[in-house]
Order: structure tokens, then C-alpha cells, then sequence
């Protein structure tokens, strides 16, 4: 077969995705090791069987759910390109709003940065590549999900990022940074969602926070003010219906200047608070 036929026929069998093209293209690039501008300008070129077979393979793990993500083993954030497997959540593009949001605070130019729940790294990695006189501590209670990070770390070379192992706060060092950021699990314990789409095949421990999805949260608004400097942010990514439960939280735990950021799709995702050590 030629790789337009492939195409034609694996955006048929995939017809339940809403990214049917974009999915068969990616898996193909996967497969040839082409990019996808190569398969537009080679559409006439024979694909081998051993190529097809893979290929089909995939398709299949496709139709029945399976993310892209995990059967290329690479997804883009910020401007890298990610190694990601079963053991992590899968970098989204609206969580680039808590990137962008951190680097426009006012912080010292040599900045401390925590990332809690790092996953693959994406949050700490991306802040890294942009602002390299920034320290950053990364870290995740998986230790999948560390040696994951690091690898990621590595991969792109970024030294001024330490990935560790530890349960939200308690392996850290008593110290204080200027920014700590969180992507933590908010889905409900019993939202319908959970059994559908992508995130059947996504770790559950990296979605699900108790029976209102805000367990997770409670414990950061609460805890990280004992490891904020005076004047430091904490910036957390949460559900779309949770804005005004994460803003009281912010300000139950003594935070001033919260307020809440809408993604791309007009949805509130992202609050942030300063806090000042004079108010504890």
C-alpha cells in the first residue's frame, strides 16, 4: 500500500476520534520515522509490510481508545518534545496557561521554583528551557514517574532542575522558594468521565482527588505557605467548576491577590495567590 491509501483507511476505521486525521498521521510518522509535511509531499510512496503491520497495530490500539501519546511515546509541551508512558498523566496544552502565567510573575531573578506532582516534568522542564538562572526542585510520589521526569530532564539537558522523589511536602528540605506550581489530581472521585475517552488509560492516582476533587488542593493551599518566601506565589491548575472553591482556599490559607486565570476555551483553570510570611 501506498501511504495515502494507509491514511485513507486509518481515518475510516478511527472514525469515533475527533482527531482521526491527525491521529493516523501521527502514528504513520511514528512508524516511518518521517514528519507529517513528508507524508503530504510523498503521498504516493509504498509502505513496506513490516511497516503495515506495525501500523495497523497501532491503528487498532487507537479505534479501541488508547492515547496517541502512549503509542508514540512522545508528546509536545511549551517547546519540547516529551517522553511519556502509562505511569503519568499526558501533558495537555491548556496546562502551558500555568507556564506562561508563572513567568510573567514578579520574582528575583534567581528564583526558587517547586513543582509538586511533576509527572513527566513538563511544568519544570518548560520553566527551565525559559528562565535558566531559575533553581527548580521537581518532584512526584511515582517513582515511574521520577525516573520518567529525569529522563526528560536529561534529554533536554536542563541542569538547573533536581527531580526527587516525595509525597507532596514531605520529603522536602525546610527552605522557602519564591514559586510553587501544581498540576495535582481534581476530578471527582465518582465523575462519569473517568471511564471514557483517554483517561481510561491514564493513571488514576494523577486524576481522581477524593469525592469533590478537591482533597489534593486543600493540602497545598495548606501546606505550602510554610515553604513560601515572604512575597511568594503559589499557582495551582484545577476542574473548570472549581474556581470559586480554589479561590476560598487560597484565601482561608492567608493568600492575598488571588485570582483566577481562563484558558483558551474561556474556562477558569488556573489560580494563583501571593503570599506574605507576616500574615501566618
Amino acid at each position: 500500500m501506498i501511504i495515502s491509501q494507509l491514511l485513507q483507511s486509518a481515518v475510516k476505521a478511527n472514525y469515533r476520534s475527533e482527531s482521526s486525521q491527525l491521529d493516523s498521521e501521527l502514528l504513520l510518522c511514528h512508524v516511518l520515522g518521517v514528519t507529517r509535511s513528508f507524508l503530504k509531499t510523498w503521498p504516493d510512496r509504498p509502505v513496506n509490510s513490516a511497516q503495515l503491520e506495525q501500523y495497523e497495530a497501532l491503528v487498532q490500539r487507537r479505534v479501541e481508545g488508547e492515547p496517541v501519546a502512549y503509542l508514540i511515546g512522545t508528546q509536545g509541551f511549551w517547546s519540547l518534545d516529551l517522553t511519556v508512558s502509562a505511569a503519568t498523566l499526558i501533558p495537555r496544552p491548556e496546562t502551558e496557561l500555568l507556564v506562561e502565567v508563572a513567568l510573567g510573575l514578579s520574582v528575583p531573578e534567581q528564583a526558587s521554583v517547586l513543582d509538586l506532582g511533576t509527572g513527566t516534568g513538563a511544568i519544570a522542564l518548560a520553566l527551565a528551557t525559559e528562565r535558566s538562572q531559575w533553581q527548580i526542585c521537581a518532584v512526584d510520589v511515582e517513582s515511574d514517574a521520577v525516573a520518567l521526569a529525569e529522563r526528560n530532564r536529561q534529554q533536554h539537558q536542563l541542569d538547573n532542575v533536581t527531580i526527587f522523589a516525595s509525597n507532596w511536602f514531605a520529603a522536602i528540605p525546610q527552605q522557602r522558594f519564591d514559586i510553587i506550581v501544581s498540576n495535582p489530581p481534581y476530578i471527582e472521585a465518582s465523575d462519569p468521565h473517568l471511564s471514557q475517552g483517554d483517561v481510561r488509560f491514564e493513571p488514576a492516582s494523577a486524576l481522581v482527588s477524593g469525592s469533590d476533587g478537591l482533597d489534593d488542593l486543600r493540602l497545598l493551599c495548606a501546606q505550602s505557605v510554610a515553604y513560601l518566601s515572604d512575597g511568594g506565589w503559589l499557582l495551582v491548575e484545577h476542574g473548570f467548576e472549581q474556581g470559586a472553591a480554589v479561590r476560598e482556599l487560597f484565601v482561608e490559607a492567608g493568600f492575598s491577590l488571588t485570582e483566577t486565570h481562563r484558558d483558551l476555551n474561556g474556562l477558569e483553570r488556573l489560580t494563583l495567590g501571593r503570599y506574605r510570611v507576616a500574615n501566618a
